[in-house]
């Protein structure tokens, strides 16, 4: 089947999105307002950009009404009435059920973490909180923001953060900064409520090698 995006409705192109681009990395972005008031929610377009520096992008939709999500309003620079921070908790099987929750659309300044039930904790180089049961926590500084529709439901804004701060629990880590994946238990979005554990895993080598039928897959 050929299509045409220009053809088809928002709900189809974002059906075709998530559906298609899967399994998808899910950043667990805790922020603050300008007055203080901690922000937590979970977002499925999301990657790492660069090393050096250190750099995420994450991508919050705008609202059905066209208006700003409320991380986004936050994590904005400060020239634009935000605080420029946000922080990326890992979104992991020990708190899947928290972390779709705080997907509840509340009231602004009301806190998702109250509602699901995570701790807010200090960070230790932005204002915005970690959520202290994450076994991994970037602390993010934004340095710059693309909006693919301003104003428009269905746009999306991506928002490239450099990365400042990292927190990772110890039993996770060797001795050559490797994480342990079995330990990590990382979860991705599917389509629809869909979601993926990242327990079932095999090894290829990338390259010539790769093509090998006798290397174990």
């Amino acid at each position: 089947m050929e299509l045409v995006p220009a053809d088809l409705s928002p709900s189809e192109r974002y059906k075709l999105l998530i559906g298609c681009i899967v399994p998808r990395p899910i950043a667990f972005v805790s922020t603050v307002s300008v007055d203080g008031r901690p922000n937590l929610a979970p977002f499925s377009f999301f990657n790492g950009v660069g090393s050096d520096p250190m750099t995420v992008v994450f991508c919050p939709a705008n609202r059905p009404d066209g208006g700003e999500k409320d991380t986004l309003r936050n994590c904005k620079p400060t020239a634009e009435g935000g605080t420029g921070v946000f922080v990326v908790n890992a979104a992991v099987e020990a708190y899947a059920r928290q972390m779709a929750g705080a997907a509840e659309p509340l009231a602004w300044g009301d806190s998702e973490f109250e509602l699901v039930g995570l701790t807010p904790a200090p960070s230790v180089c932005v204002k915005a909180p970690r959520v202290a049961e994450s076994p991994v926590c970037f602390e993010c500084e934004t340095v710059h923001i693309y909006r693919t529709n301003a104003g428009v439901a269905g746009g999306g804004n991506a928002v490239f953060g450099r990365v400042v701060h990292v927190y990772v629990r110890d039993d996770l880590l060797d001795g050559r900064m490797r994480v342990d994946p079995d330990l990590l238990a990382a979860i991705g979005r599917m389509g629809e409520q869909s979601y993926a554990r990242t327990r079932d895993r095999f090894e290829l080598p990338r390259g010539q090698l790769g093509l090998d039928p006798g290397k174990p897959t």
